[in-house]
């Protein structure tokens, strides 16, 4: 059996991160397994904005995220495992973790570590957490897996679709479908305000005229082979349905976007404590769970609202699994668990000219107010780059596009693709529809222009994987 100093299971955005951070820290006889085609996890079919302001101090999408810390783990030659399934963990009685794993090339065989790091990420509830009646037709998916469908399989979910669930997932979805060429009929949230980002509620629902029902939850999804409808209720405030408020609403596709959970079924084959709040297991604040010489991070810990924050956990879980190997114990004091910083969320009745600054990793909440003259005031600022930002969001506002288009030559079906820098919000609707039809053909890397001058913007569409 082959033994590792330090094993790492999930290649996603904690994973690489861990892994690249211990290898530094002096220990780099390590393997990364990861059950899917390639690294970097969810990052990859995450093709909007937003990653990157904290890490790298400028604004990517998911698989440039991830693109970059791959190159990290090829150039410092750290070995992975893809298509790589771990069934079993144990902890045997000398201190050895023992992994049991399968894949096609070697069946099913064990590896040990002195030291592992779990990084398994989280996954989505579905509808039977929801206990929605109604017949289990076609068209009912998890936001995630429509994700999946439409961002790196090029297929289209449905065409008419109503969101249950306004976290970021769900709003973002309902951006994708759009320029997808769905209707979104509405976004529907059990709760009195929405869980997502205010960014973007404007972004996503606002800027493409997308109702967002609140205090309102679907009571029954109508359709036997395939979804027709469903049935929307408004809920008092012990989130039960009102009798008399029903309406029914015409669709294809139900999304449910309700919420993660950490992924911790090897977590409980080892043996480790589980926190029942966050479903994560329970950790020192070194990240070391009850099982000495294991370590967590990221979304299978809890879940993390910004990736740059998964990414600072892991570095401190690979350094602490290499101090662990090199001296069989964490020093004290040594840094770990990253607490996440509160959202901007929206809430109805606020003032609609609050904002969260996106230029830099501040992220300054700012208020904007126009004036007589057309001159806008801006305070919260903490840097020349909030006054521009509110300014433009208030009088010309300017969007980052993310779209895919259809790739040939690869194992992925549709290429993430972006503007090389932002354009009027009001060509948005041109860019897309000249990208339609558009098919480029593998190899691609990352930056690479694939249409100059997109709808005569002035900006390009770049590539945002390679492929």
């Amino acid at each position: 059996m082959r033994t590792y100093d330090i094993v790492i299971i999930g290649g996603g955005p904690a994973g690489l991160a861990a892994a690249e951070a211990a290898y530094k820290a002096g220990v780099t006889d390590i393997i990364i397994l990861e059950r899917d085609k390639r690294l970097g996890g969810i990052l990859n079919q995450c093709i909007h904005y937003g990653f990157g302001l904290h890490t790298f101090r400028q604004e990517l999408t998911g698989p440039e995220y991830a693109a970059r810390y791959e190159d990290k783990i090829e150039n410092l030659k750290i070995p992975y495992a893809l298509e790589t399934m771990v069934t079993d963990l144990k902890a045997s009685d000398d201190g050895m973790k023992l992994i049991t794993c399968m894949n096609k090339d070697k069946g099913m065989y064990q590896i040990g570590a002195k030291a592992l790091i779990l990084a398994m990420g989280c996954r989505e509830r579905a509808r039977g957490s929801m206990n929605t009646p109604g017949y289990r037709g076609a068209g009912v998916f998890s936001a995630g897996t429509a994700q999946l469908y439409v961002n790196i399989e090029g297929y289209m979910p449905g065409r008419k679709a109503v969101i249950v669930g306004s976290g970021d997932i769900g709003l973002i979805m309902a951006r994708r479908m759009t320029l997808e060429g769905a209707k979104v009929q509405m976004v529907v949230e059990i709760m009195d305000h929405s869980g997502g980002l205010k960014r973007n509620i404007v972004q996503c629902l606002n800027d493409f005229g997308i109702p967002l029902k609140l205090s309102h939850s679907v009571i029954e999804i109508k359709g036997k082979d395939r979804v027709e409808g469903v049935v929307v209720a408004k809920v008092d405030d012990k989130l039960k349905p009102i009798p008399g408020t029903e309406e029914y609403v015409e669709c294809d596709t139900v999304l449910y976007s309700v919420g993660l959970i950490p992924e911790n079924e090897l977590t409980r084959k080892l043996g480790a404590d589980i926190d029942e709040r966050t479903n994560g297991p329970v950790v020192a604040e070194s990240l070391e769970l009850s099982v000495p010489g294991v370590f967590a991070c990221g979304n299978v810990l809890h879940v993390h609202d910004i990736v740059d924050h998964v990414s600072e956990e892991a570095e401190h879980a690979g350094e602490n699994a290499a101090a662990y190997v090199k001296n069989g114990k964490v020093p004290d004091g040594a840094k770990g668990y990253v607490e996440s910083e509160e959202k901007n969320v929206y809430r109805p009745g606020e003032n609609e000219d609050k904002m969260t600054c996106i230029m830099c990793p501040n992220g300054c909440n700012l208020t904007a107010v126009k004036n007589k003259d057309g001159t806008v005031s801006v305070s919260g600022n903490l840097c020349p780059k909030g006054v521009k930002y509110a300014t433009e969001e208030l009088t010309a506002p300017r969007r980052t596009v993310t779209t895919t288009v259809k790739l040939r030559g690869a194992e992925i079906s549709a290429l993430p693709v972006k503007t090389s820098r932002t354009i009027p919000k009001e060509k948005i609707k041109d860019v897309i529809i000249e990208l339609t039809g558009l098919t480029v053909r593998a190899p691609i890397c990352v930056g690479d222009v694939i249409k100059p001058d997109i709808a005569g913007t002035g900006a390009d569409i770049i590539s945002c994987a390679n492929a």
